[in-house]
């Protein structure tokens, strides 16, 4: 995780991300903005405002995870902008870690690849949960795959299952729980992304 990022932004994240449980899932316009700064002649720096589609969802989690750093290994070996362990690296037919590191299009292609596989190893869950809150956590689509890719599948799907007990809310090395990637990568729409068992590299 880039965990000193998270620090940061708790409170940005808690006014505009988090929702109450007493209140509905707050809507946003998809509005595509971006502003670019020029620091010097030669260096020409993108800020991002995340959209809420598939495109804001994976910048943002890219962001969140790395601060979009594709040449990030984090101290437990984690790598990339998405911090993928090297076994899930490995199911996905990647060998060469350095070639990945370097490689920001095979990076993409397999958060996809994440993604796909997901969304239907949790079909059900997402079927069954999203767009309600359980125990005071709301549930979405986008923030039940945000959740697998921090601590896996079928963690988030115990966690669900038992209507988020707080005993099953498992956290990563870092302290980040699964219902802290629910609330704060809710409402993203992700319907165009396909459930796929076994997705392949084309």
């Amino acid at each position: 995780m880039f965990y000193n990022l998270k620090l940061s932004f708790i409170f940005f994240l808690t006014a505009f991300f988090i929702s109450s449980p007493e209140s509905p899932a707050p809507k946003f316009d998809i509005i595509d903005y971006s502003v670019k700064l020029n620091i010097n002649a030669n260096i020409y720096v993108p800020v991002p405002f995340t959209v809420r589609d598939f495109v804001g969802f994976k910048n943002f989690l890219g962001f969140f995870e790395s601060g979009s750093n594709y040449n990030k290994v984090n101290r437990f070996g984690y790598l990339g902008k998405y911090q993928f362990g090297k076994g899930t690296l490995k199911m996905y037919g990647v060998r060469n870690l350095s070639e990945y590191r370097l490689n920001p299009e095979l990076q993409e292609k397999v958060f996809l690849m994440n993604v796909m596989r997901n969304k239907w190893i949790l079909r059900r869950e997402i079927s069954w949960y999203s767009n309600r809150y359980l125990n005071g956590t709301y549930i979405s689509e986008s923030g039940i795959i945000a959740a697998a890719h921090l601590s896996g599948p079928g963690n988030v799907k115990k966690f669900l299952r038992s209507h988020c007990n707080p005993d099953l809310d498992k956290r990563d090395a870092n302290g980040t729980s699964i219902s802290d990637y629910l609330n704060i990568f809710k409402d993203y729409d992700l319907e165009k992304i396909p459930a796929i068992q076994k997705p392949k590299r084309n």
